[in-house]
């Protein structure tokens, strides 16, 4: 999906090689998001905000239990093109990309923009102002379900194409693992995209909301009833050689 001008988007075709899938999806020079794979797209007609009203509301189960590695090695190359997930979203998110080893390891590349906060970002390898941010945060996830997942899905979920996005670091670490009723973008244009692609997480891996989280994304979509509701991405079950504590 691209952002255009006074925050209109439009479906964008996902065109996938063998080093990976990209899509255009989020800034309005082609900062991308996440719709993810082959055969992917949003559908209209208020798809986002049809399915957000249908998404299953429960509370905050406990965080006991969490860890970043109940969801596996950070990045693991689960759709098995011999890149890390945080490279090939740099390349599907960056613009004038540089590698520093084949078409693979991204060296170099600029957000523009940066759907968090409008700006332009530069990315640099080793000393980077850009995040791979989980939309839906896992810990989030975790209180939401995942955690009685087994390991095969959460290591899904967090190298999800559709559930990863290149940002600002700062405003990455500002939200936290926060939802749509804790923390939107600072850019307003940006928020339709940002919380359709939420629910399309939420939707697609059978996660639960909190009654104020659907308020929340209720209300957001609201401003944008005809929001496209993302989908594709990798399976909800990571290849059998991943394993997560």
């Amino acid at each position: 999906m691209t952002r255009l001008k006074g925050g209109a988007v439009i479906a964008v075709l996902i065109v996938c090689t063998v080093t990976g899938c990209k899509s255009d999806l989020g800034g309005s020079s082609g900062t991308a998001g996440t719709t993810g794979a082959a055969g992917g797209g949003g559908t209209g007609g208020g798809a986002a905000l049809t399915a957000a009203e249908a998404l299953p509301v429960k509370g905050r189960a406990p965080k006991t239990g969490y860890s970043r590695e109940r969801f596996g090695t950070a990045w693991a190359d689960t759709d098995s093109n011999s890149c890390d997930t945080r490279d090939d979203i740099l390349k599907r998110d960056l613009k004038d990309v540089k590698f520093s080893d084949g078409d693979c390891k991204v060296s170099y590349g600029v957000l523009k923009p940066d759907p968090y906060s409008g700006d332009d970002v530069t990315y640099r390898r080793g000393a980077s102002l850009v995040d791979i941010d989980h939309l839906v945060a896992l810990s989030d996830a975790w209180q939401k379900g995942a955690k009685y997942w087994d390991a095969s899905k959460r290591i899904a979920l967090a190298n999800d194409p559709l559930n990863l996005l290149a940002v600002d670091a700062s405003a990455n670490r500002g939200k936290g693992d926060g939802d749509t009723a804790t923390w939107l973008p600072d850019d307003k244009a940006y928020r339709c995209t940002y919380v359709a692609h939420q629910v399309a997480v939420k939707k697609k891996y059978g996660l639960w909301v909190t009654a104020a989280e659907k308020a929340a994304m209720k209300k957001a979509l609201s401003n944008c009833p005809d929001q496209a509701l993302p989908t594709g991405g990798n399976p909800t079950d990571a290849p059998a050689r991943f394993h997560a504590n």
